[in-house]
């Protein structure tokens, strides 16, 4: 059998080239892989990839092969047990899989295909078919964010963006102008000079006063320069505003007391991985993060994640603090704005209501999707029933899941983050 072996160097990131056709050949593979680990892992754990395993049936590649030569007869036996069409049975005994017994001296298997995936392809997988709802278009993003275009034709520029073609082109037709007419006369005193050497070649003063009126025309049309100044011609290019979607996540976090540490845990492991998801597919885009007790407070991302703060429970001290933020700062015809809430669904019971008046009046109206998380096993409370109220008047812009467990996480956040199919 023959065998081929590329042993070429490896040059122009052969390697790299071949690793990100093998990530897309094995995509689904490496995409469960991936939500397995993150159901295993610490969402914190970031730091470092993931060891995939990919059964070796599963990565078989085509080969080359020499085939038999010749003329080959072959004759097969009979069957005088099974008939077309039907199954057949397992053999009887062994394969039972227990791992105990003697080692056997015979068979062969293959292990599974194990590979490491870097950070930056695990998350890559992680975030895919992710996207941010309704982001539509709004405003320019200042005046950082531009694009070269090509702007037409210039008489002035940099030599290196000279356009050759339209200066051999300008040249051209400025020496066609400038020395036409001379080019005329000489074509005629050339005629008369052939003409008069061929009917009186023996006078001489008229042949002479031709040839001085030649060489003056000649020496007229070489003082026109190949090229001048005025036949350079660059290419321009411009800088054109590129647009960009402003958008603003708020962060809004229950810290109060009846927020145990294993559900404050899983609230703080589900910003962090929109934190992550926000951060890594929107350039553009502003995290205001809101924690609250009894009253609420905008805080940084250390402290919002790390703060042992606590207290009573007062929701709508949340979203009041969200809409000054947003009328001040975030203007609803200039930015896209979102939201997502954790909480264990306590509540003073007369705050409840006040917080679906809050969403339906003052913030629902300008969202483009608000999302509401609530992080308990029990049986929802006022709570949840007043935000099923907003959830029917906004049931594009609005969702509410519920969590129990860090294992309903991701699965949680891929439902609301699910990228839609435009209509």
């Amino acid at each position: 059998m023959s065998h081929v072996i590329d042993r070429r160097l490896n040059g122009k990131n052969k390697s790299t080239v071949n690793r990100q056709r093998f990530l897309r050949r094995y995509r689904e593979h490496i995409k469960k892989a991936v939500e397995d680990a993150v159901s295993r892992r610490s969402i914190t754990d970031m730091e470092h990839g993931e060891q995939i395993s990919i059964p070796g049936r599963d990565i078989a590649e085509p080969t080359l092969h020499h085939g038999k030569g010749g003329k080959q007869t072959t004759v097969h036996p009979g069957n005088k047990q099974f008939t077309s069409g039907e199954r057949i049975a397992r053999p009887p005994g062994g394969g039972a899989g227990k791992g105990a017994g003697k080692a056997s001296n015979s068979g062969e298997g293959m292990d599974e295909f194990v590979f490491q995936i870097t950070q930056e392809e695990f998350l890559n997988f992680m975030f895919e078919d992710l996207e941010l709802p309704n982001l539509v278009k709004r405003h320019l993003t200042g005046s950082e964010t531009f694009k070269t275009v090509r702007a037409g034709i210039s008489n002035d520029g940099n030599p290196s963006r000279i356009n050759i073609v339209r200066t051999l082109r300008s040249s051209h037709a400025r020496r066609i102008a400038l020395s036409g007419s001379s080019r005329a006369k000489l074509r005629e005193a050339q005629a008369a000079l052939s003409l008069l050497r061929a009917d009186d070649p023996d006078h001489t003063a008229a042949i002479e006063a031709l040839n001085a009126e030649i060489a003056a025309l000649q020496a007229r049309i070489k003082r026109v320069p190949f090229l001048d100044t005025f036949d350079l011609k660059y290419n321009l290019l411009t800088k054109q505003p590129s647009p960009s979607s402003k958008a603003v996540m708020f962060c809004l976090m229950d810290v109060s007391g009846s927020m145990t540490q294993a559900t404050k845990d899983i609230a703080k492991r589900f910003f962090i991985l929109l934190y992550l998801f926000l951060k890594r597919n929107y350039d553009k885009i502003d995290v205001v993060f809101i924690r609250h007790h009894t009253s609420a407070r905008e805080v940084d991302e250390e402290e919002f994640f790390y703060s042992r703060e606590t207290g009573g429970t007062i929701v709508s001290s949340a979203l009041k603090l969200m809409q000054e933020i947003m009328a001040a700062r975030y203007t609803s015809n200039e930015w896209n704005l979102y939201a997502a809430q954790a909480s264990d669904g306590d509540n003073w019971n007369d705050d409840s209501p006040l917080c679906r008046e809050i969403l339906l009046k003052q913030i629902m109206p300008f969202m483009q999707y608000f999302t509401y998380v609530e992080i308990t096993p029990r049986e929802h409370q006022a709570l949840w029933v007043e935000y099923e109220q907003v959830g029917a008047a906004f049931s594009d812009s609005f969702a509410q899941q519920q969590l129990t467990s860090a294992g309903d996480i991701y699965p949680v956040f891929r439902e609301l983050f699910q990228r839609r199919l435009s209509t």
